[in-house]
């Protein structure tokens, strides 16, 4: 009988050990794409340091000379590369990326007085607000709740939305899915002050965005056009998406991000569970290719001609490692997708050479078809999401 008990547990455990395997058919290389992500950065460094007291001196993307295309702090990428050596800084416990981190977080010092954009929360949080990840600072919280007073002159209580971009001939009031990202200035603002003003701004924003972006499928369209007087929606449109009634990838990718930070700091279930659905939207798609880097738009055409976005995979991938750490056993397929995400995007297919790609980390992110910009390139908010998720990765394996 014990040697029957011991045969059954020795099978179990087989069992187990191989769908573990199943699940896990290959390990996130983590250690060795930490350090090859170092060295790709400590080039760029090197190459863009001299620009730093130039009005542009930010990367974000190549030119078609496959050389660095720099922008100024009013650019609503600006935050990103301070972010990424923020989380080179936490990835490798080396002092050395603290200093061109700070320096390239305090050249945004001025945005926090901005209100001309919603982008404040992406300029501010991704930079100052990972600052204070790492240092104790008053100055820096003063930056947080200055920014996050400009952000909410941008909301419309009557409507109970955050207006994104100004009003044009084509839009009255424009709120787009991307305005999910900058709710967690909002919310820090509140843990940092106590003034519940933020929190309050942001979940309304939330609510009405669940209540009005969503289609019964669990996509989200890209621009909703309000009446600011009555909260009336106007027009669905997309801006940077195939078409009004499609799924531009990288808008279900903010979607998912933003609704898992809002169920972080507030704990209402319904955020979660929307999380949870535009989740098993991406995972589940029949038009994801099996690699798992979403086409631009998840109704593109299926062809080796249409171009991926890896930015929207990292950002997908950095959200599902957070959203699986709410979610218990359940969540472990949540991380496993974000897995497969992360392994494809550390692959050759789309991590760049050393010293390739202007020293950026990720290959083949679009930024916006329609208007023809973008495309095919490196991101620097890709590479601050794919560094984000690694981040995320070893946390959640510690």
């Amino acid at each position: 009988m014990k040697t029957l008990i011991k045969f059954s547990s020795l099978l179990f455990i087989v069992i187990l050990n191989q769908a573990c395997k199943e699940n896990h058919s290959e390990t996130l290389p983590y250690d060795d794409i930490v350090q090859k992500s170092a060295k790709q950065y400590a080039k760029m460094h090197q190459t863009i340091y001299p620009e730093i007291n130039n009005k542009k001196f930010i990367p974000r993307t190549i030119n078609d000379k496959g050389q660095p295309t720099l922008v100024g702090i009013y650019d609503w990428t600006s935050g990103f590369y301070a972010g990424s050596l923020w989380y080179l800084n936490f990835l490798t416990a080396d002092s050395k990326w603290e200093k061109p981190a700070l320096e390239y977080t305090k050249k945004l010092d001025s945005i926090q007085y901005w209100g001309g954009n919603h982008d404040v929360g992406f300029i501010i949080e991704c930079s100052y607000g990972n600052a204070l990840k790492k240092t104790v600072s008053k100055a820096f919280d003063s930056v947080i709740v200055q920014t996050a007073k400009s952000l909410a002159t941008r909301f419309h209580p009557k409507a109970g939305i955050i207006q994104s971009w100004n009003a044009s001939k084509k839009w009255n009031c424009p709120v787009i899915i991307d305005n999910m990202m900058n709710l967690e200035l909002l919310f820090h603002a509140t843990k940092i002050s106590g003034d519940s003003t933020y929190y309050d701004i942001a979940v309304s924003h939330a609510d009405k965005t669940l209540e009005n972006h969503f289609r019964p499928d669990n996509s989200s369209y890209h621009v909703l056009n309000y009446d600011v007087e009555t909260g009336d929606i106007l027009n669905r449109n997309t801006h940077q998406g195939l078409a009004d009634d499609s799924a531009w990838a990288r808008g279900q990718a903010w979607g998912l991000y933003g609704f898992t930070v809002c169920y972080r700091e507030t704990k209402k279930p319904n955020y979660l569970k929307q999380a949870i659905k535009i989740a098993d939207y991406i995972k589940n798609h029949p038009n994801l290719p099996n690699d798992k880097i979403p086409y631009w738009d998840y109704n593109a055409s299926a062809t080796n001609e249409t171009p991926r976005d890896a930015s929207a995979a990292a950002i997908t991938a950095s959200a599902l490692y957070e959203l699986s750490s709410f979610m218990g056993v359940e969540g472990e397929k949540y991380e496993n997708f974000a897995d497969k995400i992360m392994l494809s995007l550390s692959s050759p297919n789309y991590f760049a050479d050393k010293a390739t790609n202007a020293n950026f980390l990720l290959k083949h992110s679009v930024g916006s078809i329609p208007h023809g910009v973008e495309i095919d390139v490196p991101l620097n908010y890709a590479d601050y999401y794919f560094l984000e998720a690694l981040y995320r990765h070893k946390n959640i394996n510690q």
